[in-house]
């Protein structure tokens, strides 16, 4: 495997892990991708932008705290 593919493959790897923490590892495709598609419209430096930025931070804590948990659940 070249270094290009292992890097693209770790970049999924990682965002994968993400939709996963975010209790989202069961959801419709079509939804997901909808979601994104509108985070990518937020512009960066918003206020949405750094709104929905916290909320991530607070989250990548709250997993650290509570074994990589998901944010649900960890809720429950």
């Amino acid at each position: 495997m070249t270094a290009d593919r292992k890097k693209e493959a770790r970049e999924k790897f990682l965002l994968g892990g993400i939709v996963v923490r975010a209790g989202l590892s069961k959801a419709d495709r079509a939804f997901l991708l909808g979601g994104l598609i509108e985070l990518a419209r937020v512009a960066s430096g918003s206020p949405e932008y750094r709104r929905l930025r916290d909320v991530g931070e607070e989250a990548f804590k709250a997993s650290a705290l509570n074994g990589g948990r998901s944010m649900l659940e960890a809720a429950e």
